[in-house]
């Protein structure tokens, strides 16, 4: 692929990362192991309050195909098919889920150097049409997404975003919700590897008059241990550390506490995932 502006769903993706990838409060375990004939499996359990769950999924790439099936304990098949370069600079994503076939998808993106487009089409009767697009350069791009119901004929998103790339920094702000909402971040890196970070977002929401502020950010504390928080002004305090028990192999404890009802019980969530 070439080195274009990225995806539109890539604008604002490092700040959203960082305030929400790896934050639980649910229990769950994962296991992944690797073949040699290329095959990922993977056995997650997950436990939500006095429900639990799991899956198992299995990832195998073939020259320029990804095949990703995954079957869980509700007796879903879940199967997502992806080609790279069919076409010079496209990728191409077709997903399904049984016994649920009306929930087919296709996807299709295409990377130029100043530009990308992806069109996202649901397989049914009905179906829905998505299609964003980014124009730029990786130093600063500008796009929109756009979501059609062709059953309705109403259009059920719009959204428009801009983004600023340094090699130390990066700023985004994204006009979503219909124009309803307009959310800004900040993400300043603290060292080269990019493993100590600090953030900053702001929501406003104009149907409702209310904003939402969020700081927070990582500290690489040695080559194996990771530690992220973050703090609302809602008072939603989170914060988890990661450690590489052994290589490749995560351990996760994360929590969640809400400062102003502090008699109020804690929400804390433990995963381990052993990665290939």
């Amino acid at each position: 692929m070439s080195k274009g502006p990225g995806l539109f769903s890539d604008i604002g993706k490092k700040a959203k990362d960082l305030l929400t990838r790896d934050y639980i409060s649910d229990q769950k375990f994962s296991v992944s192991t690797y073949s040699d004939a290329g095959v990922v499996l993977t056995s997650t359990a997950v436990k939500k309050g006095g429900l639990s769950s799991g899956d198992v999924a299995a990832l195998y790439k073939y020259r320029n195909v990804t095949f990703d099936v995954k079957v869980d304990t509700a007796s879903n098949i879940s199967t997502i098919i992806t080609l790279n370069d069919i076409v010079p600079s496209t990728k191409t994503i077709a997903s399904v889920k049984f016994p649920d076939h009306n929930s087919g998808k296709l996807e299709v993106q295409y990377f130029h150097h100043h530009a990308t487009l992806a069109t996202a089409v649901a397989l049914n009767q009905n179906p829905f049409i998505d299609v964003s697009a980014t124009l730029g350069t990786p130093s600063i791009a500008f796009g929109g997404e756009a979501g059609y119901d062709t059953t309705s004929g109403n259009f059920t998103k719009y959204t428009a975003g801009i983004s600023v790339t340094k090699p130390d920094s990066s700023a985004s702000i994204i006009l979503g919700d219909k124009g309803d909402s307009i959310r800004a971040s900040y993400v300043h890196h603290l060292d080269q590897l990019k493993r100590s970070s600090a953030v900053g977002e702001i929501t406003r929401r104009f149907s409702t008059n209310e904003n939402t502020f969020t700081v927070g950010g990582s500290i690489a504390v040695d080559h194996l241990t990771v530690v992220k928080a973050k703090l609302n002004n809602n008072g939603k305090l989170g914060a988890l550390i990661q450690h590489e028990i052994i290589p490749k192999s995560l351990l996760t404890i994360a929590g969640e506490i809400d400062t102003k009802a502090l008699d109020r019980i804690p929400k804390f969530g433990l995963a381990v995932a052993l990665k290939p």
